[in-house]
């Protein structure tokens, strides 16, 4: 079987490559969108979150059966194109956990305490510290939105912290009762929280969760840390907000050089065992399909509708 993968890293070609020998497999390490110029018989594809999945992209792959994303997010595919077509989808669900949740708190902590600024100034030996107050986040309360693999362990590092956990969730599971979190609604959580974190995928529901229309709810010294999807937070905040920003995710880069917001590049995810989980889930699902056999991350597919 023909298999493609975009976004391939080294690392990533050595282990498909040992694991899948039986099979015609190409490596890219472009998007799918760079890579793919001409038709192509490739029967499986597996892309990362720069690839977009569109219309031209799959009139270009007419035997393709299954589409894989080595991310938990998959906005980045357009499902509707999928839908009409039947093609099977799915994800890397639950593999970044731990390296997202401790990747958001070390933006949180470079927040409160500007420990960025300071080992900045030490390298041109410059130790002043006056202005670099810090806050403490024991006792303080933090609003996480998602309570899925990565909230989750949001909630269980802020509760090691000694703060008072809030949720905003589509499920209830067992954690709330677990750590005694104030399962509660989007504005009391708006309304209580010294921070926020967003632990959401980008879904019609959840886009521009924080808006211009709540977030007057907010405190003025809140917090607000996303890690998850840009198109969560209305951009028009990050010019209007005296807040201060943790941000792995951004939709226009203008911003990055604002003093309230501290940004990353998307690499929350990227750790050694974060790296290893994906390529093991992901070859689980190929080999599941190869198999004929359930898909372990099979997504379902959303009605037509949603996508109108």
């Amino acid at each position: 079987m023909k298999i493609a993968f975009f976004e391939i890293k080294l690392e990533e070609k050595v282990f498909f490559e040992e694991a899948l020998p039986l099979h015609e497999l190409f490596f890219f390490t472009e998007t799918i969108n760079s890579s793919l110029m001409l038709t192509q018989e490739y029967e499986v594809i597996s892309i990362f979150v720069h690839s977009s999945i569109t219309e031209d992209i799959l009139e270009k792959l007419p035997r393709l059966k299954y589409l894989q994303t080595r991310s938990t997010g998959y906005d980045h595919i357009k499902c509707r194109s999928l839908y009409k077509r039947g093609l099977l989808l799915s994800n890397v669900a639950g593999y970044g956990g731990p390296a997202v949740a401790e990747f958001s708190f070390s933006l949180l902590l470079n927040a409160t305490r500007m420990t960025n600024i300071a080992l900045e100034r030490t390298k041109h030996d410059d130790l002043r510290y006056d202005d670099l107050k810090g806050v403490e986040l024991y006792g303080k309360s933090i609003g996480i939105l998602g309570l899925g693999t990565i909230g989750s362990q949001m909630a269980r590092i802020a509760y090691g912290l000694g703060m008072r956990v809030l949720a905003f969730s589509r499920t209830r599971n067992a954690i709330v009762d677990e750590l005694k979190i104030d399962f509660c609604a989007l504005e009391k959580l708006y309304a209580e929280s010294d921070i926020i974190m967003l632990a959401l995928p980008l879904t019609p529901a959840t886009h521009y969760i924080l808006n211009q229309g709540n977030v007057d709810l907010l405190k003025e010294d809140a917090i607000v840390i996303n890690t998850a999807r840009a198109e969560l937070i209305e951009e028009i905040l990050y010019e209007k907000m005296g807040h201060k920003f943790g941000l792995d995710v951004i939709s226009d880069t203008k911003h990055i050089h604002q003093k309230n917001i501290l940004y990353t590049p998307h690499m929350a995810y990227y750790t050694e065992e974060a790296l290893e989980r994906i390529m093991q889930i992901s070859l689980k699902n190929i080999e599941a399909f190869l198999a004929e056999e359930a898909l372990p991350n099979c997504l379902k597919l959303p009605c037509e509708k949603d996508y109108q």
